[in-house]
Parts: C-alpha cells; sequence; structure tokens
C-alpha cells in the first residue's frame, strides 16, 4: 500500500488538509494518508506534501526548526524523485529565495523568487482572497480534467515569479498575472488550497494520488 506523508511542522491547520487527502485516496485507492513531523516516515513514504499558511520566512524557520525533517523531504524528493506537491507557501519554498520581510533561502527546486503582488489596478486588495479562476498554460497529469475557468481558493499577499516559463503550469488574472500551479520533473506546487477548492481541488488531490512520474 503506498504511503502518503502530509508534513507537519506547526506551520497551519492541517485538519482539511488531511480530510481531503483522506478522502480522495479512499475514492481512488490512493493508499495510506499519515500526517507527520518524523522525519523516517517521510523518508519512506511514496509520495509527500508539503503545506503552509503563514510568512515564508517563518515556515521556512518551522521547518529547519525539526531535526532531520527538511533533509528527509530533499532526499526523498532529489535523490529518489518521490512525487512532491507544495501548497500555499509550501509551494513557495520550491523557489530559489523569498523576500517577505526578509531574503530567505527556499529548496531551490524550481528557479525563481517571491514577490509580493502588486495589482495594477489598486481597487484590488491585497491579500489575494478568495475564489479565481484558472488559466492553464501548460498540460500536467496533475491537471487531468482541469480547464481554464476552473475556481480555485487563494489566500495570499505574495506570489511566486518563475525564472523559466517552462516551469508555469498555470496562472490567474489579479489585474497582471500570479502564478497559480508551477511544476517540474516529480515537483508541482499549488499557491491555491486545493483542499479548500472544492472540486477543483479534489479532482487535483487524486490526480496527484495517483500519478506515477
Amino acid at each position: 500500500m503506498t504511503l502518503t506523508a502530509l508534513v507537519d511542522y506547526d506551520s497551519g491547520n492541517l485538519h482539511s488538509a488531511q480530510k481531503a487527502f483522506e478522502r480522495m485516496a479512499a475514492e481512488t485507492g490512493g493508499g495510506r494518508v499519515v500526517v507527520t513531523s518524523d522525519p523516517d516516515v517521510v523518508a519512506r513514504a511514496d509520495r509527500i506534501v508539503l503545506p503552509g499558511d503563514g510568512a515564508f520566512p517563518a515556515c521556512h524557520a518551522a521547518l529547519g526548526a525539526v531535526p532531520g525533517l527538511a533533509e528527509a523531504i530533499s532526499e526523498a524528493v532529489t535523490g529518489r524523485g518521490r512525487p512532491f506537491l507544495g501548497i500555499c507557501v509550501g509551494m513557495q519554498m520550491l523557489a530559489t529565495r523569498g523576500f517577505e520581510y526578509e531574503e530567505t533561502p527556499g529548496f531551490g527546486w524550481i528557479g525563481g523568487e517571491i514577490t509580493r503582488i502588486s495589482p495594477a489596478d489598486p481597487a484590488l486588495k491585497v491579500p489575494h482572497m478568495g475564489w479565481n479562476d484558472l488559466v492553464i498554460d501548460r498540460p500536467h497529469p496533475v491537471l487531468a480534467g482541469l480547464a481554464t475557468g476552473d475556481h480555485a481558493y487563494f489566500v495570499h499577499s505574495w506570489a511566486m515569479r518563475v525564472a523559466d516559463p517552462a516551469h508555469l503550469l498555470a496562472h490567474v488574472d489579479y489585474a497582471g498575472d500570479v502564478t497559480a500551479i508551477v511544476g517540474r520533473d516529480t515537483i508541482i506546487g499549488t499557491q491555491f488550497h486545493p483542499e479548500k477548492s472544492q472540486a477543483t481541488g479534489l479532482r487535483l488531490i487524486a490526480n496527484f494520488l495517483r500519478w506515477r512520474p
């Protein structure tokens, strides 16, 4: 039975994510889902999900505060090619670095920087909060069945600017393009919260659980 590790590093409420992943694992035969902060469990997992709520530096510090956890994630993903899904700040940590409050290094798995959203229309508020329509830029197995116009739920003030356009899988329009989904190799990340995005998010989660890169 395959094992999906939902990484717990005290950076957000994992209850809704756990329920969504467990539901779709049951519906798709996607194996077992565990919420864990144990590096040994993460190292053995067949898939890894890294959520994150709050500020980039705080999430980065919280992950680094759990001995061996970041190293276990990195070895599993870059060393053994385990499928990885980053959610919200968990997606932002894929970048080279972020600039929220202070310059903070990311994993550097997808080249780019995390910069503050600056809508061209001053009437649009930051944070970007609520539902927005996805624009699919490139096909990907985890996006199977999703289409431009599908709704996803966002809550964030900072977003990734990818260095290589080939890594941009989807964006949204918020008086300017805002990165929504990035990916390369066995790595994918969503700026929005799939666990809060109803049918769109559940389909993406199901696809991730079935993904065989």
